[in-house]
């Protein structure tokens, strides 16, 4: 269990420097990126683990990205840049790919249906996959914008 949350960190931590690369930080903010892109990621991995807690993957989202929020708003004075440089970059492995994927492929498939079963069997993919998708990304935005707003003299303090 341990090896695969240390797994899940790393590539998360991987993913966020790729993301943060993108948009040129200092270099100081990679480890920064990394570092809370890897708490944030495993912490969604432990709630939504069934031998452990088994939260929804809404849920999950939601509280690691509050916490990557949180994580931004106490290092970024640190690594002396805003706190967006290093919450973009660590929220970015938490998008839900998958979920918009089967969304797609149910709208597809709802054109393409031959039947009115199959159509109804695709349009439920596409509206469960589309709403949970939906709910993810807004969970996420809340979740990280939350802390900017709460610690609000923390987070501006980097850009003075």
């Amino acid at each position: 269990m341990i090896l695969q949350i240390l797994q899940d960190a790393l590539f998360a931590a991987i993913a966020a420097i790729g993301f943060a690369a993108i948009s040129h930080p200092p270099k100081r903010a990679y480890l920064y990126c990394a570092f809370i892109a890897a708490a944030g990621h495993s912490l969604r991995y432990i709630l939504m683990e069934e031998s452990m807690l088994g939260v929804h993957i809404v849920f999950a989202t939601t509280i690691a990205a509050f916490v990557i929020g949180i994580l931004a708003v106490l290092l970024s004075p640190v690594a002396k840049t805003p706190a967006e440089t290093c919450l973009f970059p660590a929220l970015l492995p938490m998008i839900p790919g998958i979920y918009a994927y089967k969304s797609f492929g149910g709208f597809a498939m709802c054109i393409l249906g031959q039947s009115r079963q199959a159509f109804e069997f695709y349009f439920y993919q596409f509206a469960f996959n589309g709403m949970v998708c939906l709910f993810i990304l807004m969970g996420m935005v809340i979740g990280a914008t939350l802390p900017i707003f709460m610690f609000k003299k923390i987070s501006f303090q980097a850009t003075r």
